[in-house]
């Protein structure tokens, strides 16, 4: 508060000294401020008079993504309802209950506020990225379960999804209602059928994919089996130890 008197009392002695004849220039010099810092003093004087001088807060004034605390209030509520409810579906489940245009952004800030999630880390840049793929076709495919859709009626629906590491062209983009072992196997065999057989898969440790983690003990799955016999290498994009 007394740095803050100090502040306002300097100020209003630059205004007297310029108001008295003495040119903004030479004030300005005397204070170790530049000219445009003593004109905005001067019309703060004049519009607001000593109040005007006091330090003002550099903060935004509106925050275009922040939403209302009654949208906020139901978020929360349905998160805490919901404990598996990410922010896509959140997002979908406030557009059904009438508060639209709320960004998943804003949805994951706001979970993060009221420690609803834990932060996830930031990505690393563009430039920290060490690209590779395989030097020719067919001679490794990408497979993974990706994120969720919702149909109109609320029904929460998976994608699974399949690239080719060197062309990126994909094999598989097929919608179920659950990514279970036997329908990300049809979706391979289909995709096999269709473009032919890769040399190798890579896929995450998810029980569509292997056995190899399972309890009470590891074994091979219908993915596994259908790679073993077609001779397909499996790839684990998280190798680990069994439990």
């Amino acid at each position: 508060m007394l740095r803050e008197l100090n502040v306002v009392e300097q100020r209003y002695r630059a205004v007297l000294e310029v108001l008295s004849g003495i040119p903004v220039i030479e004030v300005a010099e005397r204070y170790g401020v530049a000219r445009q810092t003593v004109h905005r003093w001067m019309a703060r004087y004049q519009a607001d008079g000593i109040a005007g001088l006091a330090e003002r807060s550099h903060a935004p004034r509106h925050h275009p993504w922040r939403i209302a605390a009654d949208v906020e209030a139901v978020l929360c509520e349905l998160r805490r309802a919901h404990r598996r409810w990410g922010p896509r579906r959140l997002v979908f489940e406030l557009d059904r209950r009438g508060y639209p245009a709320v960004s998943r952004s804003t949805v994951y800030r706001v979970l993060v506020r009221y420690q609803l999630i834990e932060p996830v880390p930031r990505r690393r840049r563009r430039d920290q990225y060490i690209r590779w793929e395989r030097p020719v076709a067919m001679d490794l495919w990408q497979l993974d379960v990706t994120a969720s859709l919702f149909l109109a009626d609320g029904r929460e629906c998976k994608i699974i999804t399949g690239i080719d590491d060197h062309s990126r062209f994909c094999v598989i983009a097929t919608v179920v209602l659950r990514a279970t072992g036997r329908a990300v196997c049809q979706a391979f065999v289909n995709a096999m059928q269709a473009y032919g057989v890769p040399a190798e898969v890579l896929s995450d440790n998810g029980k569509q994919f292997t056995g190899r983690f399972g309890k009470p003990r590891p074994a091979e799955v219908l993915f596994e089996r259908i790679c073993r016999e077609n001779g397909i290498t499996q790839r684990l994009t998280k190798p680990r130890s069994p439990p």
